[in-house]
């Protein structure tokens, strides 16, 4: 029997590599209901993430610029969705 196992989806863009370094560190996540991204105020989870990008950055990325993409995205994105209304 042939087994494929499932491909994760190229990442096209610096952008997009951050955001999912940041999605799988656990460190933001998406709007149920709207899909924006929110910052999950959490301090390890951002460590990690950039940990993660230096350890593991882009081909032809060096870590510096991997973990300043990470963190320009993360500066960029609040802790509410702007759709959602407010408490």
């Amino acid at each position: 029997m042939l087994m494929t196992s499932e491909r994760r989806p190229a990442i096209r863009t610096m952008r997009g590599w951050a955001i999912d370094v940041l999605q799988n560190a656990g460190a933001i996540r998406e709007c149920e209901e709207h899909g924006w991204m929110q910052d999950r105020a959490d301090p390890h989870a951002w460590e990690r993430a950039i940990d993660i990008a230096r350890e593991d950055p882009p081909a032809g990325v060096s870590p510096d610029a991997a973990a300043a993409q990470v963190r320009e995205v993360l500066n960029s994105i609040g802790d509410t969705c702007p759709e959602c209304p407010s408490d």
